[in-house]
């Protein structure tokens, strides 16, 4: 292996998502890295924008609502660069709007729920079939954007998490049944991020408690879970597959209530 093993010189990649925070985030870097990137996206204008600011990148107009989008999305980058080796499935189906919508089952409207499975686990399957061919000829690779959420029980976002759940198992049945084949799949498990949609989403008091069980001194930023994924997309991971990566800051690696715990002790400090 390469002593630069995290470079991704000569790689394409695909990021779906492209035009929002991490999507954003992870594009710059991978490009920095050597990588050519296609930024796909259901707001064009916003994908062409971040696009503009990478050189060579690849804007692409991406609707996980409709399979033929999906299909195009992947053939049109094979078309315009001529291979493709990453395939970071980011996009889901998130916003204020959802987020409120998005409660307890008892609550839940069916609509919602099944919106939600096909937009986040329908188009992620789709877009991993349509690249898949690609990829074994390439010896590439599958990160898929899950959610610490998918791990843990939670009041809120019964839809939203139980679908990343579904994502993580498609993450392990790709692993499996093409790691012979020499195309690895892996997830990224973000926290809270502070992307601008979750700023909008979120009350600041309600950032606040997830703060409080972070195990570092803030919560994530998009750069952060960018360089999980491309860690993962390079072939200084090549050993790593079938794997759910938690990049969280330690949010789901303790007992519930550490920061009441915290609070306690450090109110009880001589």
């Amino acid at each position: 292996m390469a002593h630069d093993a995290i470079r991704l010189d000569g790689k394409i990649a695909i990021i779906t998502g492209g035009a929002g925070g991490i999507g954003a985030a992870t594009a710059q870097l991978m490009t920095l890295r050597g990588a050519k990137v296609a930024i796909a996206d259901i707001d064009m204008p916003r994908a062409q924008a971040v696009a503009t600011g990478i050189p060579d990148a690849l804007a692409l107009h991406l609707d996980l609502e409709d399979e033929a989008s999906i299909e195009a999305m992947v053939a049109q980058t094979v078309a315009h660069f001529g291979r493709l080796d990453i395939l970071h499935n980011n996009a889901a189906l998130l916003g204020p709007d959802i987020a409120q919508q998005d409660g307890n089952i008892e609550h839940m409207a069916t609509a919602l729920w099944d919106r939600t499975y096909r937009v986040n686990v329908r188009g992620t399957m789709i877009a991993c079939r349509a690249a898949l061919p690609h990829l074994r000829e390439t010896k590439g690779n599958i990160v898929n954007t899950v959610s610490s959420l998918a791990l843990q029980g939670h009041m809120i976002q019964a839809a939203y998490s139980s679908s990343k759940a579904a994502i993580i198992q498609m993450t392990r049945a790709i692993a499996a049944s093409h790691g012979r084949m020499g195309v690895r799949c892996n997830a990224v498990a973000p926290g809270m991020t502070m992307t601008p949609a979750l700023k909008e989403a979120f009350p600041p008091a309600l950032r606040q408690v997830v703060e409080d069980e972070t195990l570092r001194d803030q919560l994530g930023d998009p750069q952060d879970i960018a360089e999980a994924v491309a860690f993962l997309a390079s072939d200084g991971a090549r050993n790593i597959t079938g794997h759910t990566v938690e990049c969280d800051g330690g949010g789901t690696s303790h007992v519930p209530g550490l920061g009441g715990f915290r609070a306690f002790f450090e109110g009880h400090t001589s």
